[in-house]
């Protein structure tokens, strides 16, 4: 069972302006706990309390997991004040927005990439870019869940009791696949020499084409994609602090045509070009 909230500030990698959510939003990590521990890669929990009619936009460059919330809803859901819901949220592929008006919270695991898998009876590839009732993907009784931590005393609770939910709901005859292609995906958000499908395959003494497979079924995306995704959440925080990024030696490491390639997928992951990002940080950050 998590324990021991983190800051933010260990690690902001693909929350765009983290300064800025620091000033509108209280958001803390809590780590997975033994028995979820690489197939979730952490617990995350928010709250917020904003004036009037204030509505806090945030911008996040996801990280190749799934995420399964109970939280009030998102500002533009046109639900009823104060409701609370469990959701599933597959890989999502570009930029998205989560936006915030007056006060609420949120609780939520990010599976690693692969650990989905483990949850579901079906592919991972079918949530890949889309948002459902949590129940409708993982076997969790809803109406319980939602119950359970609506009751809870305080946030640190509210995440033990899904993380509880979460630990049951584990599907034995898939959690070895999943752990399997998280093992694998580790490989590619931690060593930098890792570039391309193929380094992928050496490394793991896995097949290219039956690493897709294992991928697509539990993680939703490909190896690729996951490889390219961790290296644009990389170079996205090295801009974020200052640091002076080689944009044509990171699209030639990518394995990118050329530099312009590169730069059109960071826009279209970030919504900005990298010039444009690296001017809109605070100085302070």
């Amino acid at each position: 069972m998590p324990n021991g909230p983190e800051p933010v500030e260990r690690d902001s990698r693909g929350i765009l302006d983290p300064w800025l959510l620091r000033r509108r939003v209280h958001l803390t990590r809590y780590p997975a706990g033994p028995a979820l521990s690489g197939l979730v890669d952490r617990f995350w929990a928010v709250r917020w309390d904003l004036p009037g009619e204030v509505v806090y936009r945030q911008e996040v460059l996801t990280h190749p997991g799934a995420n399964l919330s109970v939280a009030v809803p998102d500002a533009r859901s046109g639900a009823a004040p104060r409701s609370v819901e469990a959701r599933l949220a597959g890989v999502a592929r570009d930029l998205t927005t989560r936006e915030m008006a007056g006060s609420g919270w949120a609780v939520a695991a990010m599976t690693t990439p692969g650990g989905l898998g483990a949850f579901l009876s079906g592919s991972a590839a079918d949530l890949t870019d889309r948002v459902m009732p949590l129940g409708d993907a993982v076997d969790v009784d809803e109406s319980v869940l939602l119950q359970r931590v609506e009751e809870a005393r305080d946030e640190a609770a509210r995440v033990a009791v899904l993380a509880t939910a979460l630990e049951a709901a584990v599907r034995p005859s898939r959690e070895a696949e999943a752990r399997q292609v998280a093992d694998v995906a580790e490989v590619a958000e931690r060593d930098r020499s890792v570039r391309r499908l193929s380094d992928l395959s050496s490394r793991s003494g896995i097949a290219p084409r039956t690493l897709q497979r294992l991928f697509a079924r539990n993680a939703g995306v490909s190896p690729t994609w996951v490889l390219r995704r961790y290296r644009l959440l990389e170079v996205a925080e090295a801009v974020r602090r200052g640091k002076v990024v080689s944009w044509a030696e990171t699209a030639a490491d990518l394995g990118y045509a050329d530099q312009a390639h590169l730069n059109r997928e960071f826009r279209v992951a970030t919504g900005r070009t990298p010039a444009a990002y690296a001017l809109a940080q605070a100085p302070t950050a």
